[in-house]
């Protein structure tokens, strides 16, 4: 063979090997960006659901996935949340992440969802077995930590883990409080029988709601001497209450989740402590796994995405501060 055509036979070659390297390439690089992965949270306007959605976000930066971000203005909104799932599945996204408003409300329209695309949750769940992956706080287990921070903060008010207490739920229905609730109740009764629960309180997921409870808790139980507010918006109407009515050396109060109100409150001693999520990580790992599953991979049933008890003594820890204070932009 002469030179000249080795050289055209090795420059053939490498045409055909780099225009062969592109096409098996080619699926794999553009599988991603031409995903679409809806995340539908219970509430866009709540600094937590703020967080979940910028860990989302940065998955999707990440991946090349397209991540629309859905949700209610409120989380007492089910029957929008229901509305927003249908027309999210109706685009023939290749998968869907949800945290469920409501665990009996949201278990059909999950079911009917799962029957077209993947779904994905994360933080609460449904009354269905039709997820594909569920990412959540252990939820029974932050009531306990809630219970064993409360009893820590009475017992360094006043020496004794003893006295009247009571539990603030958001909203009734909804899987993790009713499993936070569960896990406090469970934890007081078994751990600290000193420990006497003197209100069991519904509100309607409205802080205001929350301030009016406490305040009204204030009055009809003087000798109330801790407070288990179990998730922001609660813990917000709480501490407001404690702060109005200056009685954070008297009433110890742990909420659960956090947002600049909030760890306000913690750094004043309005509040005694804050069990602390990843919402981030839900959001990120939600996306994540999503993909995962759209491309066929085996993904894990259940993952604990973890929580931590937030105090004072403990807040400047770069652990606990990078919870604190997530990049939600």
């Amino acid at each position: 063979m002469s030179i000249a055509k080795s050289l055209l036979s090795r420059r053939a070659f490498t045409v055909l090997a780099g225009a062969a390297m592109l096409a098996a390439a080619s699926p794999a690089a553009s599988f991603a960006q031409d995903v679409t992965i809806p995340i539908i949270v219970k509430d866009t306007t709540s600094f937590y659901w703020q967080i979940v959605l910028a860990g989302a976000r940065a998955a999707g930066k990440d991946l090349g996935v397209n991540v629309p971000e859905l949700g209610a203005q409120s989380e007492s909104d089910i029957n929008g949340q229901i509305t927003i799932l249908e027309n999210a599945v109706a685009g023939s996204p290749a998968a869907v992440v949800i945290s469920p408003t409501e665990f009996k409300a949201l278990g059909k329209p999950v079911d009917e969802a799962a029957k077209s695309v993947p779904i994905i949750g994360i933080d609460s769940g449904a009354d269905s077995k039709a997820f594909t992956s569920f990412l959540t706080t252990d939820n029974v287990q932050g009531g306990r930590i809630a219970a064993d921070g409360l009893a820590a903060a009475i017992k360094e008010m006043g020496g004794k883990e003893e006295g009247e207490i009571a539990i603030i739920t958001s909203l009734p229905g909804v899987g993790s409080l009713d499993q936070r609730r569960e896990g406090f109740l469970d934890q007081i009764a078994t751990k600290y029988p000193g420990f006497k629960v003197v209100a069991d309180k519904y509100a309607d997921g409205q802080a205001t709601t929350g301030l009016n409870m406490m305040t009204d808790l204030i009055t009809a139980n003087p000798n109330l001497v801790g407070v288990f507010a179990s998730n922001l918006i609660m813990a917000q109407g709480v501490g407001q209450a404690i702060a109005e009515n200056k009685l954070g050396d008297k009433i110890k109060v742990i909420g659960f989740d956090s947002d600049e109100k909030t760890v306000g409150f913690l750094k004043e001693g309005v509040l005694a402590g804050l069990v602390v999520q990843d919402p981030y990580r839900m959001g990120y790992d939600g996306v994540k796994t999503a993909l995962a599953v759209s491309k066929g991979e085996k993904v894990e049933t259940f993952v604990d995405t973890g929580a931590n008890l937030v105090t004072k003594a403990n807040m400047a820890d770069p652990k606990i501060d990078a919870l604190l204070n997530p990049k939600v932009n």
